[in-house]
């Protein structure tokens, strides 16, 4: 599969850039928009590339970063979210902006995209929220120092912060010591 090109650019389309490699051949590149606007004519540029393969194609998209790309990648686990939804959805905002509406779950992020519905919204954050746990720390200002210190306890034990701040939901009326919480999250973790 291609992964990467280095080379001219050659052409610039609606949803496209033409690259030339050394060798003289030419590769039609899907790229977010811009991507394609920020790219000169003539003049060199690297790209980080996803090759998707089907019956009756061999589309390639590509991204001048590699989280970007990584990012592309974790949007096609979702079902229902193909190559070219998932490029649009790098359309309406950069990375970090996109990250923060899982996180926080704003789905009229999502349904700003054409063709990305309600429903295919909701299922790519639910989706995809936990995954973003492993991507980049949540937000926990919020939380109290006991509170963080249980999160941090669990995550030792390779727990989620998802999974831990579940555990503290269920153990939140419960008293005593910060040890004697991170017990009983443990507990109630080691049940599920």
């Amino acid at each position: 599969m291609i992964s990467y090109l280095e080379g001219i650019v050659k052409l610039k389309g609606p949803s496209y850039l033409i690259i030339m490699t050394s060798g003289g051949v030419g590769y039609k590149i899907h790229t977010p928009v811009d991507l394609i606007t920020h790219a000169n004519l003539n003049k060199p540029l690297s790209i980080f590339t996803y090759t998707h393969v089907r019956d009756d194609a061999l589309d390639l998209y590509g991204f001048t970063d590699p989280e970007n790309l990584a990012f592309f990648e974790l949007f096609l686990t979702v079902s229902g979210i193909g190559p070219k939804l998932a490029l649009s959805i790098f359309s309406i905002g950069k990375l970090t902006k996109i990250k923060e509406a899982i996180i926080k779950g704003d789905i009229s992020f999502f349904t700003a995209v054409p063709r990305l519905g309600k429903k295919n919204a909701q299922k790519l954050i639910i989706e995809l929220r936990p995954k973003l746990g492993s991507l980049s720390d949540l937000d926990l200002s919020e939380d109290s120092g006991e509170t963080k210190g249980i999160i941090d306890a669990l995550h030792t034990f390779g727990f989620s912060t998802v999974e831990a701040r579940e555990a503290i939901k269920s153990i939140a009326t419960s008293e005593g010591s910060t040890s004697d919480k991170i017990r009983q999250a443990l507990k109630y973790l080691g049940k599920k």
